[in-house]
């Protein structure tokens, strides 16, 4: 996966952070659609978070095609903390709506396979 600081100082600042703080080690992907894949959340609901949020930060050049990560969020466009998705399939009705702050690059085709509950065993920056 690549992160855009550049685009997304803030969103990526606090994906950063997070992975740095060995916050996402464990969590569960909790929601599984065949569009979607949902995690970051740890009370593996889709309702906790780290215990902040950032403010909704979009970049015109960021697109929610398949492969995209994103911030999910509440209803509240600023409410994102802690959960992220990634796109199975290109979702433009997204576009300008959530933060997309990345792309995975190698390795869709475990994305491809998640399952609800899989969780991740470890998240690191290389």
């Amino acid at each position: 996966m690549e992160i855009y600081p550049e685009l997304m100082p803030v969103t990526a600042g606090n994906f950063e952070k997070l992975v740095q703080s060995n916050f996402y080690d464990g969590l569960v992907f909790h929601r599984v659609e065949d569009w979607v894949i949902q995690g970051g959340d740890p009370k593996g609901n889709g309702t906790g978070g780290p215990g902040w949020t950032i403010p909704l930060e979009t970049s015109p050049k960021l697109k929610n095609v398949r492969g995209a990560v994103a911030m999910a969020r509440s209803k509240n466009p600023d409410s994102a903390g802690s959960q992220f998705y990634i796109l199975k399939k290109d979702a433009s009705s997204l576009d300008g709506k959530y933060a997309v702050f990345g792309k995975v690059i190698k390795g869709m085709e475990v994305v491809d396979q998640i399952a609800k509950g899989d969780r991740m065993i470890s998240v690191r920056e290389q």
